[in-house]
């Protein structure tokens, strides 16, 4: 999906409620390294976006604002809202 989308948006990983070690196994075995992922340790991120549960998923624009959609979405549902937000 970064690939796709290079120099039109940024994605980045965001994981909580849980170690370190886990995040790394699953951007491994899901080989999501593409793009950067971060831990969310004190769940600061979590907060300010309203998420609440995994998958989630945040998309800001260039002002700041924010839509927070919690759930699986899939690739085809990622994509239409990154084209979305791209053609605001």
């Amino acid at each position: 999906m970064q690939e796709q989308y290079e120099g039109q948006v940024t994605i980045i990983g965001v994981a909580g409620r849980d170690e370190l070690s886990t995040m790394t196994a699953f951007v491994e075995d899901l080989g999501v390294g593409a793009f950067p992922h971060v831990a969310d340790d004190d769940l600061k991120i979590w907060l300010q976006y309203e998420i609440r549960s995994q998958p989630a998923f945040v998309f800001i624009d260039d002002s700041g604002s924010f839509e927070t959609v919690i759930g699986a979405i899939g690739e085809s549902g990622l994509s239409s809202s990154i084209d979305e937000l791209l053609d605001a």
